[in-house]
């Protein structure tokens, strides 16, 4: 345990760069986001061993400081690391600090970067249905005379919005910490950035209904080009009550 507390992120890659079974080396989380590591940041960095194969430096396993967290694991389960799941947005911006096989690393998280046509499909279509599940009861709450709840329910909205405009693009939804950063150097296509993340900061804090209502036409509009019009006219009616007036 002593080495592991003591060990530090350069010492360690110079360690695991030495032993011929590890294949790769990825740093993730904000030491891999260009301007975004503090002081308080730490170095989280999956090491990627052969199948199989027997090191030493399984010691290291659940390895967790205030400079350095590991994560050790085979190829196979590298492949399949966040697909899908929480980990695979922070997989796809991640740096390469070792890649012995020969860009097989490199190809591997440019799979995690972009969902399958199918797979981005299906998400968006479920991410569609629970946004207009949200805004509807947000505009509904509103006309009812429950702002608090209306607020509450706006905000909820945006969570799933976001996932829905990333499967549109087939991209993984960054986290929060990371969607300005995301956005700044990869912008949505057909949204204007600055203008997107106003709008979103305006219903979180207010939930205002005339901006729900705007926003969700333009959304509505992009999601039938896509193809999703069928999830929309499974309102029916209640679409009227969520569009601009």
């Amino acid at each position: 345990m002593a080495a592991q507390q003591l060990i530090t992120y350069r010492a360690f890659v110079e360690l695991a760069t030495a032993d011929h079974h590890v294949v790769g080396l990825v740093l993730k989380g904000s030491q891999a986001h260009e301007g975004m590591p503090t002081r308080y940041s730490d170095h989280d960095l999956y090491v990627v061993v052969a199948d199989d194969a027997a090191t030493d430096l399984t010691r290291f396993a659940d390895h967790r400081t205030a400079e350095l967290d590991l994560v050790i694991l085979p190829l196979a389960e590298f492949r399949t690391a966040g697909m899908p799941g929480f980990e695979r947005y922070a997989l796809a911006r991640s740096q390469i600090v070792l890649d012995r096989l020969d860009g097989g690393i490199a190809q591997i998280l440019a799979a995690k970067a972009r969902l399958g046509v199918d797979e981005a499909f299906r998400d968006a279509g479920e991410w569609l249905d629970a946004y207009t599940n949200s805004v509807y009861r947000s505009v509904k709450n509103d006309r009812d005379g429950h702002p608090f709840a209306a607020r509450l329910d706006a905000a909820d909205s945006i969570g799933s919005l976001l996932e829905l405009l990333f499967a549109l693009d087939r991209r993984p939804r960054p986290y929060n910490k990371y969607l300005e950063w995301e956005l700044a150097r990869y912008p949505l296509p057909g949204w204007d950035t600055d203008s997107l993340l106003d709008t979103l900061a305006r219903i979180s804090a207010t939930g205002e209904v005339p901006l729900q209502r705007s926003l969700f036409g333009r959304v509505e509009a992009a999601a039938r080009r896509a193809g999703h019009g069928a999830v929309l006219d499974a309102w029916g009616e209640d679409l009227n009550l969520m569009r601009p007036q």
